[in-house]
């Protein structure tokens, strides 16, 4: 297949990268969206609605909300575990809701505490609700491609889960390699069932992100989502890395002729920042090296 012109990245950094992280304050969780902002990139998952006793690095959510304001051109999307969590993003003006469930019963247990069934009857509430005040759900399904716990997933489960998830009223759906367990192969066996009308959420805890991006783009993947440093990774399964890094995947798209729309030096600044809020380098191999049109200074 031949490659798009254009894809849409998803920045999940503010979030997924944060929320296993030392709390950072409100004002610097601000200065990096609005760094990320001015990057380019025009989709970014800003917080999470969650407990602050559960995730206190995603405590001050509406406070986020707040400081940054409408944006013009940019969803500011929320990640929202119920509906209590999803009263309380609508509430505070975000543009999107993301909601998760996993294929893999184990894990869902684990993550959200209810079962498949009882998940998929949550978020078709948590739509039914944002549908009310215009706002779209994207469901986020984890262990696409595998779960630490069961092991392989059918992808004719996933297919139908996603089936589900549509069914009960999300505007899009997003596969997740949780913890990082997609190879090309299972990627293509996947979207072969549910189709390219997906988003793809890679993780690098096997060093697969990129490749399976780039299966993902071959196979009319359109979507993905990305974190700047490469940060985040799952809680609930041992060794799960973080994230795909938004600038390694801009690199690689860049060079591929394929547009983001981002800026790849406004995002290392970004990145630099990122390292700077969190008090560690960052994993991201490009934010070490540059992009390869960086020439070395002798």
């Amino acid at each position: 297949m031949a490659l798009p012109p254009s894809v849409t990245l998803r920045e999940v950094g503010p979030r997924d990268g944060l929320q296993a992280e030392a709390p950072v304050p409100v004002a610097g969780r601000v200065a990096l969206v609005e760094a990320l902002v001015a990057a380019g990139l025009r989709h970014v998952e800003v917080v999470s609605f969650v407990s602050p006793k559960a995730v206190p690095a995603m405590a001050g959510a509406a406070e986020v909300i707040a400081a940054l304001g409408p944006l013009p051109g940019v969803t500011r999307t929320a990640l929202v575990p119920n509906r209590r969590g999803a009263e309380l993003a609508l509430a505070a003006g975000v543009d999107e809701l993301t909601v998760t469930i996993a294929v893999s019963p184990t894990y869902n247990e684990r993550n959200v505490k209810m079962t498949i069934d009882e998940s998929a009857s949550a978020i078709a509430g948590v739509c039914a609700l944002a549908r009310g005040d215009g706002v779209r759900v994207d469901a986020v399904v984890s262990c696409a491609f595998g779960s630490p716990y069961e092991g392989d997933v059918d992808p004719a489960d996933v297919g139908a889960l996603c089936h589900r998830l549509r069914e009960g009223g999300a505007a899009s759906i997003t596969l997740a390699d949780t913890t990082g367990m997609a190879t090309p192969r299972r990627v293509d066996e996947v979207l072969a069932v549910t189709g390219p009308d997906v988003a793809l959420h890679l993780h690098e805890s096997r060093g697969t992100g990129l490749v399976n991006l780039y299966a993902g783009l071959l196979a009319g993947v359109r979507r993905f989502d990305t974190s700047v440093g490469g940060l985040g990774g799952s809680p609930f399964a041992a060794g799960a890395a973080g994230n795909v890094a938004t600038e390694e995947a801009v690199a690689l798209l860049d060079d591929l002729g394929v547009a983001t729309g981002v800026d790849i030096e406004a995002l290392l600044a970004a990145a630099a920042l990122v390292e700077d809020l969190v008090g560690h380098p960052v994993p991201s191999r490009v934010a070490r090296a540059g992009p390869r049109t960086r020439l070395a200074t002798p």
